[in-house]
């Protein structure tokens, strides 16, 4: 189940910053953009996990605690949020809106291009 319910016992670990959602563990190409840079200042990073209000992935650029971000995956698409952490080469974004994260995992398929009529 990658979403958990938050109980009282919870509550304290959430108002503190800790993970209150299920995580995906997997490894994901995807980029990130800071405000106010333009689109071709994108950088790279490697998502390690993935959950539906967030991700942990490998950064080296440098980013401030509560800077927005944009932040666009591959079955997912572009999501804005916030930087919730940034330590040793690691990053941590909490998203603005809820996203699925098992659209990350689904195959890219290549669409067959439509049969041509005979001549």
């Amino acid at each position: 189940m990658l979403d958990r319910r938050i109980t009282a016992q919870d509550d304290g670990q959430a108002r503190r910053g800790r993970r209150t959602a299920g995580r995906d563990s997997l490894f994901l190409s995807a980029t990130i953009q800071k405000n106010g840079q333009a689109a071709r200042d994108l950088a790279p990073l490697r998502v390690r996990n993935l959950s539906a209000i967030g991700l942990m992935a490998d950064y080296l650029d440098l980013a401030i605690v509560g800077e927005p971000v944009i932040v666009t995956m591959r079955g997912i698409g572009v999501v804005a949020g916030k930087v919730a952490w940034i330590r040793r080469g690691r990053i941590g974004v909490t998203f603005d809106v809820e996203v699925d994260p098992l659209k990350a995992r689904k195959p890219v398929v290549k669409r067959a291009p439509p049969p041509q009529p005979p001549l």
